[in-house]
């Protein structure tokens, strides 16, 4: 059957993306790390499908606390504030950054360079356990239409994975000491002075986040700089709505946009695109025909056998049928979009006959009639 061809080429698509990406991760690894063991080689492919699924998941929930939006387009609120999102990037890096640094040269690191690095790795264990308190409670009650399914799951696996392995290059440095370290002399007397110092002291963790404190400070002006408030790491939380630190209200939502062939169907000419009856989409009445009710059919079909699919399909069909609609602004708009949609109304069709059992119940049902 043709949707279950398409569905397996679509699985078969992605297994290949995902052998790829593990592929690729595997070869940087090993150019990277010479000894590396199966379990790190595992852990950090594991990551960085885990980053892949946090970007799904913060796409699938993009929008600002300020901005009105459609939920049955499968939009939702970002539990990040976009504003401030810019700060929560930077300490994104200096963590991965520091993390890779920690991996790859281990205890040959200076020990200044290292304590900088625990620092970062501190503050990144911080915030990740900020970011799973966050997404741990969103209320979409507040959002009509709202299908409740929030892809939060897509949000998790990062912020464990990355507490997972911060805590254990923490417990790999406080094992091993910093043997070599104490070799490494800096041309700055100073820096060398801290180096010396550093090498005797025992508890790296503890004055890494001594340390912080003047990195933090460096940073934050910075980041003032580019245009960041002071509390931006406060605010990045807050500054959203419907989740669990959040401090703001989102607008009303939107009116679906709907099919944009009900302005074919209403502005066309009766005797090309066939109005047959009055329906009811959104408690509003509109003039429905033929090819509204089979493209309505296949949608809700679409939608039945894969609600994900639908989802990607609707927000690109509302994304360029919308802007569409807006032109269709006179009667031979209408007709052509009517004569050009013919094609795909039947292979709609063929598609309900094909999949459906009852495809004109299925049909005929699509935008409740009203009866006086």
């Amino acid at each position: 059957m043709l949707i279950y061809r398409i569905f397996n080429m679509i699985i078969v698509f992605i297994m290949l993306f995902l052998l790829f990406i593990v592929s690729l991760t595997f070869l940087i690894l090993k150019n990277a790390k010479k000894n590396l063991t199966s379990s790190e080689l595992v852990l950090v492919t594991v990551y960085v499908l885990s980053l892949g699924a946090f970007g799904i998941g913060l796409m699938m929930h993009k929008a600002d606390y300020f901005t009105a939006i459609d939920p049955v387009d499968g939009m939702c609120y970002t539990p990040l504030g976009g504003r401030h999102v810019l700060s929560m990037g930077f300490y994104f890096f200096a963590f991965h950054t520091a993390l890779i640094l920690l991996w790859r040269r281990g205890n040959t690191l200076p020990p200044l360079t290292t304590v900088l690095a625990l620092g970062f790795i501190v503050t990144g264990i911080v915030l990740n356990i900020l970011i799973l308190m966050q997404i741990s409670a969103h209320d979409t009650s507040s959002i009509d239409g709202s299908d409740g399914s929030n892809h939060v799951l897509l949000l998790l696996f990062t912020p464990v994975l990355g507490i997972f392995i911060a805590v254990l290059l923490i417990l790999q440095v406080i094992k091993n000491g910093i043997l070599v370290a104490g070799e490494r002399v800096y041309t700055n007397k100073f820096l060398n002075r801290i180096n010396h110092f550093l090498v005797q002291q025992q508890n790296l963790p503890l004055w890494a986040l001594f340390l912080m404190v003047p990195v933090l400070v460096t940073t934050t002006v910075l980041l003032l700089i580019l245009g960041q408030d002071t509390d931006s790491l406060v605010k990045v939380f807050t500054d959203t709505t419907t989740w669990r630190f959040s401090r703001q209200m989102h607008p009303p939502v939107l009116d679906h946009k709907g099919h944009y062939l009900c302005t074919v169907a209403v502005s066309g000419s009766p005797e090309i695109v066939k109005p047959l009856r009055l329906g009811v989409r959104a408690g509003k009445t509109i003039v429905v025909n033929r090819q509204l009710l089979i493209a309505n059919a296949f949608e809700e079909m679409v939608q039945d056998f894969s609600p994900g699919l639908h989802r990607i399909i609707r927000q690109n069909y509302d994304r360029y049928g919308y802007n569409l609609s807006r032109k269709i602004n006179n009667e031979r708009m209408s007709n052509l979009t009517y004569l050009l949609m013919k094609p795909l109304e039947w292979a709609f069709l063929i598609c309900l006959y094909l999949f459906t059992a009852r495809p004109e119940h299925r049909i005929s049902r699509q935008y409740p009639m009203i009866t006086c």
